[in-house]
């Protein structure tokens, strides 16, 4: 590797770093369980909604255990949904910060997604781990197929935060209405339901979603073969390359009109 790329890449890696440390700190603080809060946020969410589909009887429409269809859709929704939120208009309040030369706008995005990703994924972990121990739900049925399919989702969350952080900068109409959009995504995203259960039109409409994807590809991994899946790895894989090339030229035109104070 050419010494002045692998300087850049390790100056990169420090100051996100620090950003990302910086970020725990302000948001969790240092009392209480503190940095915990990282992955005990979301698993609460996710329990929360587990429970609320338990009690509204959605255990008995489906051979699906709602606990695991619960943990597989609202954790998928928490990776992508609050690493966008928490781009968004993430540069106001850390514009003191760009006064430092080696300080990017794509530190302050990459540290906030890599907070997000990490929490999301540790509930995530936890919880499958937690109850298929005590019985509640079963193993993985293929759990390198899940772990493919929710790498490809933490993938898309990081272009989408990259886009969002950076449109909400360009356009203050775009950050007023983000949290809109997300919103109307949720219902849209495979979260709350299986492809295959929905009409032949309604399926390709969906399948233009590129997390909705990454939702199938992890239910198929859980669930193996119970409900027919609709999952195509390769346009995940590609919509998530194309919406990372457009978040990095984004950030770049964002880091371009950043003015300091």
């Amino acid at each position: 590797m050419n010494a002045s790329l692998y300087r850049a890449l390790s100056i990169q890696r420090r100051v996100v770093g620090a950003l990302l440390l910086r970020e725990v700190v302000t948001r969790y603080g240092r009392h209480n369980i503190g940095a915990l809060w990282m992955v005990a946020e979301p698993m609460l969410f996710t329990l929360g909604i587990a429970t609320l589909w338990y009690l509204a009887g959605l255990h008995t429409m489906s051979a699906i255990p709602v606990v695991a269809f619960a943990i597989t859709g609202y954790s998928s929704v928490l990776t992508w949904r609050n690493s966008a939120n928490r781009c968004s208009k993430a540069i106001e309040p850390n514009l003191s910060l760009m006064y430092h030369r080696n300080v990017q706008v794509i530190d302050i995005f990459l540290s906030r997604i890599i907070l997000e990703t990490v929490g999301a994924s540790a509930s995530f972990l936890i919880l499958t781990l937690l109850f298929a121990s005590i019985g509640v739900m079963k193993w993985p049925a293929d759990p390198l197929l899940a772990a493919i399919g929710w790498l490809l989702l933490c993938w898309f969350a990081l272009a989408l935060g990259l886009m969002a952080g950076s449109l909400s900068e360009l356009s203050e109409t775009f950050g007023r209405i983000w949290h809109v959009i997300t919103y109307l995504l949720f219902p849209l995203s495979g979260a709350v339901f299986m492809v295959h259960w929905l009409p032949p039109a309604a399926q390709q409409a969906v399948l233009w979603l590129p997390m909705v994807h990454g939702v199938e590809m992890v239910r198929h991994g859980y669930f193996g073969n119970v409900v027919p899946t609709h999952e195509s790895p390769f346009y995940l894989a590609t919509a998530n390359l194309t919406l990372t090339l457009i978040g990095l030229a984004l950030a770049r035109e964002t880091a371009k009109r950043v003015q300091l104070e």
